[in-house]
C-alpha cells in the first residue's frame, strides 16, 4: 500500500488511508466491514472507507450494523438510517438484531458490558461468514483519550494505559488519530446526516461523565490539549507494554513450568527478575492455571508476597492465597499454583476453536487469551527461544492463509531439534502442559503441510530456517487485553 493516493481533494480520507497503510491495517486486496451505529463517527468511518478504497486496494465489503433493541422506535430509526446509507454507498448492510437488556439480565451483567460482548462476537462471525478480513470502528482520539483516563481512575498498568490498540484480530480503528469534531466537519461540509444517540449525555455512565465533565474541565483548567497528551502517553505506553510483555513470555519459560495439575513457579528466580516482569509472570501463571482472564491487582501481589516470604515463615494458612478459579501454596522453594477443584484435571473444552491468520496479518483468540500476528520479515532475525512469544519459519513452503486452532486428537509434528515425529498430546505431556490448559494452546497451522508453531512451545522441524530474509515469516503471540 505504500505510496498509495486519493484521486481528488480529500485530506481527511488522505489521513485515513495514510493511517490504514502506516500501521498495516487492511491487507492489500483485502475485503473490510465497517462497523455502523448511525452515529457520526461511523459515518464519517463508512463515507471514509468508501473514498479511500480504490486507493486503498481494499474492497469495502459492506456495513454491520447491531439493532440492541434498547431504545424503542429510535432503535428502528437508527436500523433504518443504516440500511438508507448502505444504499447511497451502494455496499450491502449485514443487521443483527439482540435484545440486549434481556442478555444483560440472563448473564447478570451491565448493559454496556452485554453491548460490547454482542458487538465484538458479531463482528468476529459476520466477518467469518462474508470472508471479511477486517472489522473497521470508528474508533476516534477522543475515545482513546477517554479510555486512558478511565483506566487510570480504575488503576492500570502500562497495557491498560496504552488504551484502544489500532488492530485487535479483525478489528481495526483506522480513525484513532482523528477527532470526534473533525468528522462532524468532514460531515456538515458535504451535507451527510447522522444519528444522536440520547443516551450518550446519560451521565449515570461513567464514560459518559468522563466525556462531558472531565475532560472538558482538563480542557479548560489546565491544558487545552489534553486529548492529544493522553493519547501520546497512550502510545507510549502501548509500546513499553509490548516490550515487557515480550521480555515476561521469554523469562516465564525459565521461572514457570506447567504439569497435570497446574503451574509450578520457582519462588527464588521470580523473586530475582525486575519486579515489572516478575508481576506479569505471575499475572500469566494466575490466568493460564483458573481460564480466567484480567486477573486483578491484588492477587499478583499476593503471589509475589509468597515467593517473597521465607517457607519457614509461612503457616498453614499464611502460605496460602486463593484467586478466582484457584490456589497458590508455597511449598519450600516452590509456588503451586492449582485451578479451584482441582482433584481431577478438566479435559480440553469440547469443539475448540479455528480462525484464519492472513499473511500479513493479526487474529485475535479470545480463548487464549492472545493475538497471533503473521508478517515477512525484512531483515534476517537474531536467533530466537523456541518456547518464546517470537519464532521466525521458513515462508517457502507455506500456502497462507494460515490457521489458528486448537490441538486435535491425532495432531503430530516434529518439534524444532528433536528429530523425530511427536503426538502433541505426548508433546504436552513432556513440556509439562497440564491437561486443563492444553485445549488453550493456540496451534499455527498450514492447510497442506499440517502443524508450524504449537504457540509458546516449539515451531515445526518442517519449516526451520534456511534461507535469506526474503524466505522468512515472522510469527508472533502478543496478550489480548480490553479494546486491544
Amino acid at each position: 500500500m505504500t505510496g498509495a493516493t486519493l484521486d481528488g481533494q480529500c485530506p481527511l480520507a488522505e489521513r485515513v488511508l495514510r493511517a490504514i497503510e502506516r500501521d498495516g491495517l487492511i491487507p492489500r486486496g483485502g475485503r473490510v466491514l465497517a462497523a455502523l451505529s448511525g452515529g457520526a463517527d461511523s459515518v464519517a468511518l463508512s463515507v471514509l472507507l468508501a473514498a479511500a478504497a480504490p486507493a486503498g486496494g481494499y474492497a469495502l465489503a459492506g456495513l454491520l450494523h447491531v439493532n440492541h433493541q434498547l431504545r424503542g422506535g429510535a432503535a428502528e430509526a437508527d436500523e433504518s438510517f443504516c440500511r438508507a446509507l448502505a444504499g447511497a454507498l451502494d455496499v450491502p448492510i449485514f443487521v443483527e438484531r439482540v435484545d440486549v437488556a434481556a442478555l444483560a439480565r440472563a448473564d447478570r451483567i451491565s448493559i454496556e458490558h452485554a453491548g460490547h460482548r454482542v458487538r465484538y462476537a458479531t463482528f468476529e462471525r459476520v466477518a467469518g461468514e462474508q470472508r471479511a478480513d477486517r472489522v473497521a470502528t470508528g474508533h476516534t482520539r477522543d475515545d482513546l483519550a477517554e479510555t486512558v483516563l478511565l483506566r487510570l481512575i480504575r488503576g492500570a498498568g502500562p497495557g491498560g494505559l496504552a488504551g484502544i490498540r489500532p488492530r485487535a484480530g479483525r478489528v481495526v480503528r483506522p480513525l484513532l488519530g482523528v477527532s470526534r469534531q473533525e468528522l462532524r466537519e468532514h460531515l456538515a461540509a458535504r451535507g451527510l446526516q447522522y444519528r444522536e444517540d440520547e443516551s450518550n449525555r446519560d451521565l449515570r455512565v461513567t464514560r459518559n461523565r468522563v466525556r462531558h465533565r472531565l475532560l472538558p474541565l482538563l480542557a479548560r483548567e489546565f491544558s487545552p490539549s489534553i486529548v492529544g497528551v493522553l493519547a501520546r502517553e497512550a502510545a507510549i505506553a502501548r509500546a513499553d507494554a509490548d516490550w515487557l510483555d515480550g521480555v515476561a513470555n521469554e523469562r516465564a519459560a525459565v521461572v514457570v513450568s506447567y504439569d497435570e495439575g497446574g503451574a509450578d513457579v520457582d519462588a527464588e528466580a521470580l523473586r530475582a527478575e525486575p519486579l515489572a516482569v516478575a508481576r506479569r509472570i505471575a499475572r500469566m501463571a494466575l490466568e493460564r492455571v483458573s481460564g480466567r482472564g484480567r486477573t486483578g491487582f491484588a492477587h499478583v501481589e499476593r503471589l509475589l508476597d509468597l515467593a517473597a516470604s521465607p517457607d519457614a515463615e509461612a503457616g498453614a494458612h499464611a502460605g496460602r492465597a486463593d484467586f478466582p478459579g484457584g490456589r497458590v501454596e508455597r511449598r519450600g522453594g516452590r509456588l503451586l499454583v492449582r485451578p479451584a477443584g482441582s482433584g481431577r484435571p478438566s479435559p480440553p473444552p469440547a469443539g475448540g476453536f479455528e480462525y484464519r491468520l492472513d499473511v500479513p496479518g493479526e487474529v485475535a483468540v479470545p480463548e487464549a487469551g492472545v493475538a497471533i500476528a503473521a508478517e515477512p520479515a525484512t531483515t534476517m532475525p537474531a536467533p530466537l527461544r523456541a518456547r518464546g512469544a517470537l519464532v521466525a519459519v521458513d515462508a517457502g513452503g507455506l500456502t497462507p492463509p494460515l490457521a489458528v486452532r486448537s490441538w486435535r486428537p491425532g495432531d503430530a509434528f516434529r518439534p524444532l531439534g528433536l528429530g523425530g515425529r511427536k503426538k502433541l498430546q505426548d508433546f504436552f505431556v513432556d513440556r509439562k502442559v497440564a491437561r486443563g490448559a492444553r485445549g488453550t494452546v493456540p496451534i499455527v497451522t498450514d492447510r497442506r503441510r499440517g502443524i508450524v508453531w504449537v504457540v509458546g512451545h516449539a515451531p515445526a522441524e518442517d519449516f526451520r530456517v534456511t534461507d535469506g530474509p526474503a524466505g522468512v515469516l515472522i510469527l508472533r503471540s502478543r496478550k489480548l487485553g480490553g479494546l486491544g
